[in-house]
């Protein structure tokens, strides 16, 4: 008896799909390799199109790398903050973080912050959106603070200052050990920084017509 086969054709995507997955696979790219590695060939190449294809989908580069550092950074940070448990106080719940953010094993993520912060000197839109994921992170720390303070937990009354510093650490010694420059013990460094940042007052708080300016504005 004779058979036959019948060769399916591949459902054609739409163009949401297709553009999802351009855009996964810049992302994909962008953890393995940084920002830097993101060029429309590369990209091409990373998801088995045409060059021209993802310039259809992706006509402007700037806004596309910024897209794509904002959702790395951005799932990062809420999976970070989502692991804030309620039964932990703010100062265990700190510790926590420092400790995740600083075992190492976050260097992918590392890289893209660094290649943002060059590569937004020449990129306005990039910078804007590494200002605002700036922002959000410390938005968010300083509002655990500000509950530790109000709560009698922490001696800490510049809440803003204490986030600031915190996250200078935390991005500071990141970025030197992507050349293999820190600390044995990064967190351990980190948490008695953080202890110190805590459990000292903060001066005396600056006249009251002085302006309190977000971290995008701080020069």
């Amino acid at each position: 008896m004779k058979t036959t086969s019948t060769v399916r054709t591949p459902r054609r995507m739409s163009p949401e799909e297709r553009d999802r997955v351009i855009f996964e696979g810049a992302i994909g790219l962008a953890r393995e390799s940084g920002l830097e590695s993101l060029t429309v060939r590369a990209v091409a190449q990373r998801v088995g199109v045409t060059p021209a294809l993802v310039a259809h989908y992706r006509p402007v580069m700037d806004a596309f790398l910024s897209e794509v550092f904002g959702e790395i950074v951005g799932a990062e940070r809420e999976e970070v903050m989502a692991g804030f448990a309620a039964e932990h106080g703010v100062r265990e719940n700190l510790f926590r973080m420092v400790e995740t953010l600083l075992d190492g094993g976050r260097d992918d993520v590392t890289l893209v912050w660094v290649q943002a912060w060059a590569l937004g000197v020449r990129n306005e839109t990039l910078a804007a959106r590494v200002r605002t994921e700036m922002d959000l992170w410390q938005s968010a720390i300083e509002e655990h603070l500000a509950r530790a303070v109000a709560a009698g937990e922490i001696a800490a009354s510049r809440t803003d200052t204490a986030a600031w510093m915190l996250l200078a650490m935390i991005d500071g010694m990141n970025a030197h050990s992507l050349v293999k420059w820190a600390p044995h013990d990064r967190a351990d460094l980190a948490r008695r920084v953080l202890s110190v940042a805590l459990d000292h007052p903060d001066d005396p708080a600056p006249s009251r017509d002085a302006p309190r300016a977000s971290l995008s504005s701080r020069k």
